[in-house]
């Protein structure tokens, strides 16, 4: 009696694209309330991060928030645009 052998075919799990949320300096808000928001916004920011990212986009113009899956981006720039913050999304390279 000849024996079969099931072989699964390879399955390699699909990364999702990876986007970064940005924030751009203003020079309307705050510093103290561009702190704020990131803290209230990104749950996984503390105060001391949201801060070096404040400074990095005052003096730099721009600096990335957080990098995450699109939907994510999405959501999150949407949210930092709500509290008046300039934001936007780009793919991660």
């Amino acid at each position: 009696m000849a024996t079969e052998t099931l072989v699964k075919p390879s399955v390699t799990p699909k990364h999702m694209p990876m986007y970064r949320v940005l924030l751009h300096n203003d020079d309307v808000n705050t510093m103290e309330y561009v702190v704020q928001v990131l803290v209230k916004v990104i749950p996984s920011l503390m105060p001391p991060q949201a801060t070096e990212i404040m400074l990095e986009a005052h003096n730099n113009g721009v600096a990335v928030v957080i990098v995450v899956p699109r939907e994510h981006a999405e959501f999150y720039c949407e949210q930092l645009r709500r509290h008046g913050l300039t934001s936007s999304i780009e793919p991660e390279c």
